[in-house]
């Protein structure tokens, strides 16, 4: 089982870190998704939010959002849940010498008051394991979003291309 999991992670980290240079006219393309809106729970604001596309084949994918806690407290998102995928977890990535290693945020993200948070392609994100289907650009798929204190939401995920870094015309003040 181990092995399988590492195979998923060496996949997904592929997948999510590398967006081959043949697929980077992808990112010029016109919007196929109006600007996602903003969605509110408790003290939390929750934008800029898609999918990648898979690959043929590949059994793991990501979601990528932005999450802004308007409060005074600190929160956290501790889980995510998405019926397409058997397994969802939250992960990250680093560095570590010339390998990238992605790795599961164990005890949540956290959302640190007055803070905004960028869950994003080779940083933070969110990981569908064992998919069921695939992620079909241009599709939107569902997923539930659980924090520490704000509660849960369930959010609707345009499906952008595998290459996508932003929600597509979407500013993220680069």
């Amino acid at each position: 089982m181990n092995n399988v999991l590492t195979r998923l992670a060496i996949a997904g980290a592929l997948s999510l870190a590398l967006a081959p240079a043949a697929f980077a006219e992808a990112q010029t393309k016109a919007p196929m998704h109006e600007m996602n809106q903003q969605v509110k729970v408790g003290d939390l604001a929750i934008s800029g939010a898609f999918a990648r596309a898979t690959l043929p084949g590949a059994p793991v994918g990501g979601a990528f959002l932005t999450i802004e806690n308007q409060g005074d407290q600190d929160d956290r998102l501790v889980s995510a849940t998405a019926d397409f995928a058997g397994m969802t977890q939250l992960h990250n990535m680093r560095m570590e010498g010339e390998v990238m290693k992605m790795y599961q945020m164990e005890n949540g993200i956290p959302l640190p008051a007055h803070e905004t948070v960028q869950l994003a392609p080779g940083g933070l994100h969110v990981m569908f394991m064992k998919l069921k289907q695939p992620l079909v650009e241009g599709d939107t798929v569902e997923v539930e979003l659980t924090f520490e204190k704000a509660g849960a939401v369930t959010i609707d995920l345009p499906v952008e291309s595998f290459a996508a870094k932003t929600m597509e015309g979407m500013d993220h003040g680069k």
